[in-house]
């Protein structure tokens, strides 16, 4: 990905609310499958990680991205930013 294409997408990340969250519990099967589905429907999602999550969120963005076979868009204090390339060319982001 380059540095224009990651630009991009972080302006449209901008607004987006996060749809899921990671908390005590950190990275279960079940988040894990959600996460990858939400990626195919949507190409760009945004994650937050709860104050209760021991974890690192950066270390969690690269493990999130590792099994979802994802990109790491960004990750700015609690907020990960996920984007996947979808299949389908009528939902399909358009890269610069």
């Amino acid at each position: 990905m380059t540095t224009k294409q990651r630009a991009y997408l972080k302006s449209l990340a901008m607004t987006m609310v996060p749809i899921f969250q990671i908390g005590k519990s950190s990275m279960t099967p079940g988040l894990t499958q959600a996460i990858t589905e939400a990626l195919d429907a949507r190409e760009l999602i945004k994650i937050s990680v709860l104050k209760n999550c021991a974890d690192d969120p950066c270390e969690l963005a690269e493990l999130v991205a590792e099994r979802t076979r994802s990109q790491v868009v960004q990750v700015i204090g609690k907020k990960i930013v996920l984007y996947k390339e979808g299949k389908d060319n009528k939902k399909k982001i358009i890269l610069p």
